[in-house]
């Protein structure tokens, strides 16, 4: 559905460069009466908004007949279905800079994705609200009586339906109805029009190591030797704003990082990577020549009255690059040129942060909406795709930088309808509570369901001090999701792992190295989401209403449930396994599991009729992985069958997809007898395999009890025993 304006004052906005396809519609068109009053203007605390287009709203309502279970619209810190907001706010879609966000709340955080999704067991269905203005969402939930209005109504019955209004400040009406029927259907659907997820490099995988700040070229070769001495793998140190020069980006501060090269270097030399922090925001330093680059160059967002815009952040007074402007992403991305970035190679990566934009004198701490960017656009017209559009400029600048050859890694904190095209995101400023630990499931599944697969929480919550086990049981949960990094702020006290103690040292590194055995796995699942949608728990099994609500546990792939530990002091905890409609219920069925932990195990269990991918070993970062051989875990389906890939490629290039240089293999258990075959291989990529015997399903029956007979028990954090080679 798309609707625009006869004669409009001015042309209403249409947001570009998030479609990647583009069904074929008709147009409508409508006409608004006149505005009598030709000007509006709107007063928030000190700050004036002038409408100088006059009142721009645009809306839509829809009933979803038969649907009382949706969810999406991220970034929220709120459950993973939506919940009702009749008579309270509505969810709103509005990036900006949250400190400590507040749980349980439907304000907006950094990023924005307006994709709501429906599902009920016969049928999945998806509204994507194309609109990058503030926008407010309504969902009312109801049942109502059909059928009693007459006699041509021959019975009557529960209708139950989901109201959904949505309301945006500015732009066109521009809806898309995806129709499944399935839920992995919508999922693909959505991603024809967004873009699939990025194929990460491999390294990015594994785990990252960030403080704000790490002090100086010394601490960080501090900290990378801490690793290799107590035997915990990583794989990136992170840089944040302090290592500039008096916050000015593409520098280096002189006197604690004078050899920049050297140090990334030294870090090379071990096969481990640099991210260093790249934010929007320019100083606004005249003797810079940066600064009087992108201000003589035209490259700046204008005030509403056609000056320079100024705002303050991290270094004072400063201004804000137009990333909605092609020529101003362009020259953005050349700055990452190794002849213009002093002090690069090709071993840093990039992190974006502050990019809501993030402005501490703004109304609401971001840029003010009359702001005008290239092509006269107001601020009000495209805010939630401001970072969005400096993550697309960033991505671009690093492939440039090396040639179109290498696949780039970079960070955003906001974001929009097809970030998952340029890489990770994460959750922002989180807190050191068990809160926090509980809400970052939901908070990723939601992202999950939108598109954007590549996503993390600070391990150890960004702001505050975590106790020993909290610290310990974010660890453990961060390794089972996508994007894996421990951060804090600088006012905290020191995190690195080994700093708590030998008990709490042995369950992280127990913790991170059971990470990296699973990065074959991991990857693969990457594969999948490159070339289609990657889905949640109650996708896998969309008949059980049980999973509809459930957002402490889910699914990695379609052959790992997880359920991260997230409350403190417990000594079991309750794991619903799903799948009762796969396997005949007189011998098996899902059920609610009471399992025991200490603080070394977190429940994983594997679905039955899957082959998993491990490494036997991980030795200090996922360039050692090579050096071990894989372990093909096995559990048996009812049928006494199972199936499962891996994916291989170069983990960095672009050969996987301009030269077809990958292996996919299948694995496949049937009649007692185990097979693969590489399905698509054009180079040589022969490694060694060991295959693992689990329990099949009738043993665990009668091993334990008949509800976990269709999941294998995986303990996490135990040994394997090999029973058979196969090269």
């Amino acid at each position: 559905v798309a609707i625009d304006e006869l004669q409009p004052i001015k042309p209403r906005y249409k947001v570009v460069d998030v479609l990647v396809g583009e069904p074929r519609c008709d147009s409508l068109i409508s006409q608004d009466e006149e505005d009598p009053l030709g000007l509006w203007q709107e007063n928030f605390k000190q700050f004036r908004d002038i409408k100088a287009n006059g009142p721009s709203s645009v809306g839509i309502d829809l009933s979803l007949h038969g649907f009382t279970n949706v969810y999406g619209l991220p970034e929220h810190a709120d459950s993973l279905r939506l919940k009702d907001t009749s008579g309270s706010e509505p969810y709103r879609l509005y990036n900006l800079d949250v400190f400590g966000y507040k749980i349980n709340r439907r304000l907006g955080l950094y990023g924005s994705v307006p994709l709501l999704v429906a599902h009920k067991p016969d049928r999945t269905l998806g509204v994507f609200w194309l609109n990058a203005s503030e926008t407010l969402v309504d969902l009312q939930y109801s049942n109502h009586e059909e059928g009693d209005n007459g006699p041509t109504v021959k019975w009557s019955r529960l209708s139950p339906e989901t109201n959904v209004s949505w309301v945006s400040e500015s732009g066109q009406i521009d809806c898309f109805l995806l129709l499944g029927p399935s839920p992995a259907q919508v999922f693909s659907q959505y991603a024809q029009l967004t873009g699939y997820q990025a194929l990460p490099p491999l390294f990015s995988l594994g785990y990252h190591q960030c403080r704000w700040s790490y002090d100086d070229e010394e601490d960080v070769k501090s900290v990378d030797a801490g690793f290799d001495l107590h035997a915990i793998p990583y794989d990136v140190i992170w840089l944040d704003i302090d290592h500039t020069e008096r916050k000015r980006y593409f520098t280096w501060d002189s006197k604690l990082f004078p050899n920049p090269i050297d140090m990334q270097l030294h870090l090379q030399r071990k096969k481990r990577k640099l991210v260093v922090i790249n934010d929007p925001h320019i100083k606004a330093d005249p003797h810079w020549p940066f600064f009087f680059a992108a201000r003589d160059g035209h490259h700046f967002v204008n005030d509403r009255d056609g000056n320079v815009y100024y705002g303050t952040c991290w270094p004072g007074n400063s201004c804000y690059l137009d990333f909605s402007s092609s020529r101003t992403r362009s020259w953005y991305a050349s700055q990452f040129s190794f002849d213009k970035y002093k002090g690069s190679t090709e071993s840093l990566f990039v992190w974006n942060d502050m990019n809501e934009p993030s402005v501490f004198n703004g109304p609401e701490q971001t840029m003010p909406k009359d702001a005008v960017h290239c092509g006269g656009w107001e601020h009000r017209d495209l805010h939630n795709l401001y970072g969005f559009f400096q993550h697309m400029a960033t991505v671009e600048g690093l492939i440039t930088r090396s040639g179109g050859l290498e696949r780039p890694f970079v960070l955003s904190r906001s974001f929009f309808a097809g970030s998952q095209r340029m890489g990770a995101i994460w959750t922002g400023d989180n807190i050191a509570t068990w809160e926090y630990l509980k809400i970052s499931i939901p908070m990723l599944l939601s992202l999950s369901i939108t598109g954007i697969h590549f996503s993390g929480a600070d391990v150890g919550g960004f702001w505050q001090d975590p106790d020993p086990e909290l610290l310990v049981r974010w660890y453990q949960a961060g390794a089972l999701q996508p994007f894996f990094r421990g951060h804090s702020a600088k006012q905290t006290k020191r995190r690195e792992p080994w700093l708590f103690g030998d008990t709490v040292t042995s369950a992280v590194r127990s913790a991170i190295q059971q990470r990296y055995y699973l990065l074959p796995y991991w990857y693969t699942l990457f594969h999948l989401a490159h070339t289609s949608a990657l889905p949640p728990l109650w996708v896998e099994f969309p008949k059980e209403t049980e999973t509809f609500i459930m957002d402490n546990q889910y699914m990695i792939g379609s052959a790992l449930l997880a359920c991260p530990v997230t409350d403190p002091g417990v000594t079991e905890v309750k794991v619903f396994l799903p799948g009762s409609d796969e396997v005949s219920l007189k011998f098996y069925g899902g059920g609610t599991l009471t399992l025991p932990v200490t603080l070394e195990t977190v429940p994983l269990f594997q679905r039955g009729g899957t082959v998993v991918s491990r490494r036997t070993g991980c030795g200090s970062c996922t360039a050692e992985l090579q050096l071990h051989p894989f372990t093909l875990t096995v559990a048996l389906a009812s049928e006494g069958n199972a199936e499962g890939m891996l994916y291989l490629d170069d983990g960095h290039s672009f050969n996987y997809r301009d030269k077809k240089q990958f292996s996919l293999r299948t694995f496949t258990f049937s009649f007692f007898t185990f097979s693969h075959y590489i399905s698509y291989c054009t180079v040589s990529m022969m490694s060694k395999f060991h295959l693992v015997a689990l329990y099949s399903a009738v043993q665990l029956k009668k091993a334990i009890s008949s509800q976990m007979a269709n999941w294998s028990l995986w303990s996490f954090w135990g040994k394997r025993k090999l029973t058979s080679n196969l090269l």
